[in-house]
């Protein structure tokens, strides 16, 4: 039986992506980031804290055989993809986009593009997050839903899940039946209580929070657990949380 394990990662521990339009940082190896003993943890792959700066943007790349959960946190970031599903990503609204056999996509800060209003100059702040599909080669997808605001702040809310359990809750689906992302918005003093899981994944994208027992997370430090959940997360700032919860691992997927 798994011993629990509850592995602090700090903000400033995670490798960093800075050029003239992108400030990412990374909780996994990624790119040209390699580290082999941080590759993922439980089904998730990628954890990519992301700015990008107005006009600028992700060009059209390939993925396969990837669910990608996008939320945006601040500003709005537009995805246009080779299965013909375009639009504008928000915060609040929850997107997935199912590589499959294969699929092509950008993601740019240029609403303007495509709603017609004036250019802005605000940066669009994501955290984009990978976790690996049940089956190879399926067909590629894509699906978005707004999640109500007060929802978001009564609690922990799941944004993402393929679990069972969650099929008439999920604002979406991914094609995993192990894994679900929740989140929620918790202004100071609020509490969640994190769900029990062989492995979670806490991220704090905005704000600062206490976790019971290990003490207080700053914004973009994250919490690896093994075996474990239950622990309450408290806000002491206005805060966001993103959790993810796993009942497998990369190696036993």
């Amino acid at each position: 039986m798994t011993a629990p394990t509850v592995d602090i990662r700090r903000a400033d521990e995670r490798a960093k992506t800075t050029i003239s339009w992108l400030d990412s940082k990374h909780s996994f190896s990624f790119g040209s980031h390699y580290a082999p003993e941080n590759t993922h943890h439980g089904l998730l792959l990628v954890n990519n804290d992301d700015i990008v700066k107005p006009g600028t943007g992700f060009d059209t790349h390939p993925h396969r055989d990837m669910e990608i959960v996008t939320w945006v946190l601040r500003g709005s970031l537009v995805h246009q993809d080779s299965t013909g599903h375009s639009g504008v990503i928000y915060p609040g609204l929850a997107q997935r986009m199912s590589a499959g056999r294969g699929i092509l996509h950008s993601e740019k800060n240029d609403s303007w593009t495509l709603t017609g209003e004036q250019t802005h100059s605000e940066p669009v702040h994501f955290v984009q997050m990978w976790v690996v599909p049940d089956e190879s080669g399926l067909d590629p997808g894509y699906q978005q839903l707004e999640i109500d605001d007060e929802l978001l702040r009564g609690g922990l809310v799941t944004i993402a899940s393929g679990m069972p359990e969650h099929r008439d809750r999920a604002a979406i689906a991914i094609r995993n039946k192990y894994a679900a992302l929740h989140g929620a918005r918790l202004q100071p003093g609020d509490s969640v209580e994190l769900p029990h899981a062989p492995y979670l994944h806490l991220f704090v994208p905005r704000g600062e929070v206490t976790l019971e027992g290990a003490g207080p997370l700053q914004e973009g430090d994250a919490v690896r657990f093994t075996a474990s959940g239950g622990q309450r997360v408290t806000a002491t700032s206005p805060a966001e949380i993103l959790v993810w919860e796993m009942h497998a691992s990369l190696a036993a997927a």
